[in-house]
């Protein structure tokens, strides 16, 4: 099962059981070891619940089959709210599977907590939900220059070697010059499809031809792209407007920034800060060096991922579940700078990002906005822009940027490719659900 959504066939195996003639405890218990369940954020909107009055509505004839009372139905995946007891998908989720995983490390953790009131006899450590961690299908992701030049240094068969870190440490070995050039190519193909798509959409508003020429290949290009949930924090770059316009505005130093995003058709403040962010990239000061790419889809998703020189992820933790984007950026040598928040705890090391903030959760959550905000100002004015900018050899070649560039690649690729994931799925959740299965056929 992945994410609550489906849990009600843990409803239908066990109707499928008690129609065979078996109790409806025994159904549920024989039903539980053949199911896996993940989820995928702690966020409600992502939990479902659904009043008890509505699933009266629809589910009035279904329990008589269960050989329930209402009552026990309700039971079954009952969850107190703020606004009262509801029919929880989530629960009802855990109740009818035997393994269960969160998406990170870290969402493994916010996970158990969440749940720990269905296990009151546990501490949070001993809830029965584990951390699988995310990762990304390379083939999907990587640009062709990129795969090109992996080809050449770590071996043509390099694919199937994906998840063995020891195959990515030949990254070190492409010379400096060779993966700034295939870097600057890609992003001149970003910046290209950027361009292209804001003039497409300055001529239709009939914007006259002199404010077209936006975004510049030689500037410190940061990507956000992602859905615009409001626990994603968008616009947390503006908290300083003053610090932020002369962060991007250095005559030295400058610094342009791409978003790109949707969001769900019934999320009114995500939408909301679509609007802000897109309202602020027309302010002086900020135009020309913060732009809003419309139309989000895989193919802005993809272009972004590739040809950006920084990836931004700054959601307010711990609520970023995993944050798959950032896995794809590294994997194309785009560091991270991001709240240590989903996967990032697991993959920073000191030297293939940035980490904004501290490893902490706020009660305030004004405090913690200005304070994260502040805490990327700082990185970007004091590291970031500088590593980018400066020390650079004759070639033009920003050695220190390259090595944080390589280090984002050997050491994010592999343990955020998908086919480590999808090992640890065979190897913790589906393999010992099959030997449960072979020993009740041999009990047989």
């Amino acid at each position: 099962m992945n994410e609550g959504h489906s849990a009600f066939l843990v409803l239908e195996l066990c109707r499928e059981k008690v129609a065979q003639g078996e109790g409806f405890v025994e159904a549920l218990a024989a039903v539980r070891v053949h199911n896996a369940f993940t989820t995928h954020t702690p966020v409600p909107a992502g939990n479902d619940a659904f009043a008890l009055d509505l699933i009266e509505k629809y589910f009035w004839n279904y329990w008589p089959q269960l050989n329930l009372t209402r009552d026990e139905f309700m039971e079954v995946a009952l969850q107190q709210q703020s606004w009262g007891p509801s029919f929880a998908m989530t629960a009802l989720a855990i109740r009818g599977s035997t393994h269960r995983n969160g998406v990170s490390q870290l969402h493994g953790h916010v996970a158990r907590g969440m749940w720990n009131w269905m296990f009151p006899e546990a501490s949070q450590d001993d809830v029965p939900i584990m951390g699988i961690t995310n990762g990304v299908h390379i083939a999907s992701w990587l640009s062709p220059e990129l795969r090109a030049l992996y080809d050449s240094y770590l071996g043509k068969t390099w694919e199937q070697k994906q998840d063995d870190p020891a195959t990515w440490q030949k990254v070190h070995k492409i010379p400096d010059k060779t993966l700034w050039a295939t870097h600057n190519q890609v992003k001149a193909a970003t910046i290209s499809f950027a361009r292209e798509r804001i003039q497409k959409r300055y001529k239709h508003l009939g914007y006259p031809p002199e404010v077209w020429p936006v975004l510049d290949e030689n500037v410190l290009t940061i990507g956000f792209a992602r859905r615009f949930a409001t626990y994603k924090r968008a616009t947390l770059l503006f908290r300083d407007l003053e610090r932020l316009k002369y962060l991007l505005n250095r005559h030295d130093m400058p610094i342009q920034v791409i978003f790109a995003g949707k969001a769900h058709p019934r999320d009114d403040p995500g939408k909301h800060f679509i609007q802000q962010v897109y309202q602020f990239a027309m302010q002086p000061g900020l135009a020309g060096k913060i732009v809003f790419l419309e139309e989000y889809d895989i193919a802005v998703g993809r272009a972004l991922t590739r040809g950006v020189d920084v990836w931004l992820n700054n959601p307010r933790r711990p609520y970023e579940a995993s944050g798959t984007s950032g896995m794809k950026a590294a994997l194309n040598g785009v560091p991270n700078c991001s709240v240590l928040d989903g996967w990032w705890p697991e993959a920073y090391n000191g030297k293939n990002g940035w980490s904004i903030g501290e490893e902490r959760e706020y009660s305030n959550l004004d405090e913690q906005d200005w304070n994260d905000a502040q805490a990327l100002y700082h990185i970007l004015e004091h590291d970031l822009a500088p590593r980018y900018y400066q020390h650079r050899d004759a070639d033009g070649v920003p050695a220190a940027w390259v090595a944080t560039c390589k280090e984002a690649i050997a050491t994010c690729a592999p343990q955020f490719s998908f086919r480590r994931m999808l090992a640890e799925y065979v190897d913790k959740m589906y393999v010992p659900e099959l030997r449960i299965q072979e020993s009740e056929v041999r009990s047989q």
